[in-house]
């Protein structure tokens, strides 16, 4: 495989960029609504194990408690889910879905009776994921975002125990334990580690390597579900 073909394989599409971008707008939209309106959404959040606060599984992530709140979560939320949607454009959605359900449900379970709001669980599912899955798949591209990542928002990860009373530790614990989770069970999925043209040509042809179906058929792995 060459520059040129792994180029086109990763190309930005306007699905990469515009679910990121309309998700972290609406965010805004809500608090906005909210705040010009006077009223009080926090009451929807996830309340841990009463079966009203379950709707907060699905509202929680939209709900925020002030604009600092919001600006927190907007940034790292924009570049994790852009990274997800880039890398793992066919099962994107499914991370993203199947992640919040899991990361809201234990969180239900395991936090304090209080009103838990904000999509932080969100940003700790997908800093989890994106890292764990670059690790597993030895995938430079994964591995490159993860430092980024760890770089960018490192001081993120002391959040997952309960350094302050008014956070809600136990939300971003479920995010990270449920995106380390999905990045073990679809570790067979997405992008996968390959070999150049250049790597696969130096290996020796009395190597007993190479096998009558060709090099490509041992070789190449692409971006492709299995």
């Amino acid at each position: 495989m060459n520059l040129q073909e792994e180029h086109r394989q990763f190309k930005f599409s306007p699905i990469v960029i515009g679910i990121p971008l309309y998700f972290v707008l609406f965010l805004w939209i809500v608090f906005w609504i909210e705040g010009n309106y006077e009223l009080y959404f926090a009451k929807y959040g996830l309340f841990p194990r009463t079966f009203k606060g379950l709707r907060g599984i699905l509202l929680s992530p939209f709900i925020h408690g002030g604009i600092k709140h919001l600006s927190n979560n907007s940034i790292p939320l924009f570049v994790l889910m852009t990274s997800l949607f880039y890398f793992y454009r066919k099962i994107a959605l499914k991370i993203l879905i199947l992640g919040t359900l899991f990361t809201g449900l234990l969180t239900w379970i395991i936090a304090r009776p209080s009103y838990h709001i904000g999509a932080s669980g969100i940003v700790y599912l997908l800093f989890s994921f994106v890292f764990f899955s670059g690790i597993i798949r030895k995938y430079y591209r994964l591995i490159a975002v993860s430092l980024i990542v760890i770089f960018l928002y490192g001081s993120m990860i002391w959040y997952i125990l309960p350094v302050k009373e008014e956070i809600s530790w136990e939300g971003h614990l479920s995010g990270f334990l449920v995106g380390f989770v999905l990045a073990i069970f679809f570790r067979n999925y997405g992008p996968k580690s390959f070999k150049y043209d250049w790597e696969v040509s130096s290996i020796p042809e009395n190597s007993g390597l190479l096998e009558e179906d060709g090099v490509e058929d041992k070789y190449w792995i692409v971006d492709e579900e299995e």
